[in-house]
């Protein structure tokens, strides 16, 4: 397939999406990417302790997704949070000071990587159990339903997660009630080590929709943050107006392995697999059509770098300078007030 994007594309894909957002889109997804790379290195120092799931080459999903909604929708997915989280608003500063289990995380040091949480950002939090925030979700738009919020809620989840119970059942209730909600499955084609083909009857994720009458699409391009954002905004436009449900699939892929613990390609994936796929580099793409829209002068990637470079130093300063939580807060968050 050919990746090389014309300028008559690039012009009908940046119409109605000013300079400013798309830079801003671009610096985010740098963010992401230089953020989970500084993980990973704190990580290797052990300094992380854990699990520890990076979104390196998932950042187009993010990006594309989140600029589609508004900060009174609500975000919910599965433990590789980090990106998400970013996306959607949180301090960085308070992500990786949560991943180093420091009192200024976003749950205070005692969630860790896969427990991001943010009620201020309507961020419904990472979750570790693979599907259990699926029917969350659901229950998520039914009160803003219920309520007459008009709000949507995104649910990312993994293509793993579709093979269990939990999914079915939460399709089920959002197409029977017709709910606000849009479920993203981040096919990066492995769920932990095993391909996507060995483990599901059927290979081509969203059409486990059809089950339930439920609005699909398959985003092939998931690493063009405009082709995710325009798939992501038609389908929460369609359940802000009828209140009914999609499921996308967003096809992708983790340049890393599945966790920390996980060797960057594995036994189970070929690095001439990753290798290719690396040539699909969302910051890479989406570089290039910046540039060949004339958005860009030559000097801003560069200067994109030091930005984002100086923002992560102050993650690791504000991380290293915050307390650990003392032993009292054990005690806390048990019981609702």
């Amino acid at each position: 397939m050919n990746h090389t994007i014309s300028n008559n594309t690039v012009q009908n894909d940046v119409l109605g999406i000013s300079p400013e957002i798309l830079l801003k889109w671009y610096d985010e997804m740098l963010l992401i990417r230089r953020f989970e790379e500084k993980c990973a290195q704190l990580y290797g120092m052990g300094k992380i302790g854990g699990f520890c799931h990076l979104y390196n080459g998932q950042e187009a999903v993010a990006t594309g997704s989140i600029a589609a909604i508004t900060p009174d929708d609500y975000v919910i997915t599965a433990y590789r949070d980090h990106g998400l989280a970013i996306s959607k608003g949180l301090d960085p500063r308070r992500i990786l000071a949560e991943l180093l289990g420091k009192s200024t995380g976003t749950t205070k040091g005692k969630g860790g990587s896969m427990h991001l949480f943010s009620r201020e950002k309507n961020f419904l939090g990472g979750h570790a159990i693979v599907g259990g925030h699926i029917p969350l979700a659901a229950g998520a738009a039914f009160a803003s339903k219920y309520l007459d919020q008009k709000r949507v809620c995104l649910c990312f989840l993994g293509d793993g997660a579709t093979n269990i119970g939990e999914f079915h059942e939460a399709l089920n209730l959002a197409a029977l009630w017709k709910l606000p909600v849009i479920y993203i499955i981040e096919n990066n084609k492995y769920g932990m080590g095993t391909a996507v083909e060995r483990a599901s009857a059927v290979d081509a994720l969203h059409l486990k929709a059809a089950a339930y009458n439920m609005r699909n699409e398959v985003i092939e391009e998931g690493h063009n943050v405009l082709k995710v954002y325009q798939s992501v905004k038609a389908a929460v436009d369609f359940a802000r107006t009828t209140y009914e449900p999609s499921l996308l699939e967003v096809q992708t892929f983790r340049y890393r392995g599945h966790s920390m613990s996980d060797p960057i390609s594995g036994h189970y994936r070929t690095k001439e697999e990753v290798e290719a796929q690396k040539k699909l580099d969302p910051l890479s793409i989406f570089a290039e059509l910046l540039t060949d829209a004339h958005l860009v002068s030559e000097n801003y990637f560069d200067s994109a770098e030091e930005r984002v470079k100086h923002i992560v130093d102050e993650c690791v300063a504000f991380t290293e300078n915050s307390p650990e939580p003392p032993l009292e807060e054990l005690y806390t968050d048990i019981f609702a007030e």
